[in-house]
């Protein structure tokens, strides 16, 4: 059984719905159990141009699906939920986005999958939720608890969407 943190995010339509929504389609997957998520939090857009600020929370899960089985579920519900792929390069507005941030301590490194995240270090919108759920948890790549990847921000300042964690 594996713990997996994801990281959930919408800037698109009923942006807190679709979290939920997706929240509730991941526990309902044979193979997976939700045990607890972060408050929300509504943050501006990270690497694209858009007037659309995001909702952004993390869910802890225990899973028996293995990462590669887990990525596929997670891109089902996002197409699911209305997801389109990005034309072009770069990011786009989206209904929900789900990314693997932690799978266990594993380090995975294949074209479509890297584990731990490569970008969660710089994100404010995933280094605030892991803080609440597992701030001494270290990094297995950077060896920093995630109190310590915090720290490292330079603009780690995030809007409070909920103060208190969201029961899905």
């Amino acid at each position: 059984m594996a713990i997996v943190y994801l990281s959930l995010g919408s800037n698109s339509g009923d942006r807190i719905g679709f979290l939920q929504q997706a929240a509730s389609l991941l526990g309902a997957e044979d193979g997976i159990s939700l045990i607890r998520t972060s408050a929300f939090y509504e943050t501006e857009p990270w690497g694209m141009d858009s007037e659309n600020w995001f909702v952004n929370a993390v869910v802890e899960i225990k899973t028996t699906l293995a990462a590669r089985d887990l990525l596929n579920v997670c891109k089902r519900i996002e197409q699911q939920l209305g997801r389109r792929p990005s034309e072009g390069k770069g990011y786009s507005d989206r209904t929900i986005d789900i990314d693997i941030l932690f799978y266990n301590k594993d380090i995975i490194n294949d074209d479509d999958l890297i584990v731990p995240h490569k970008y969660l270090h710089l994100r404010a919108f995933t280094l605030v939720p892991l803080l609440e759920l597992i701030p001494n948890f270290e990094h297995p790549v950077l060896h920093k608890t995630i109190s310590e990847l915090h720290g490292d921000l330079e603009n780690p300042e995030m809007v409070f969407l909920y103060g208190t964690r969201v029961e899905i």
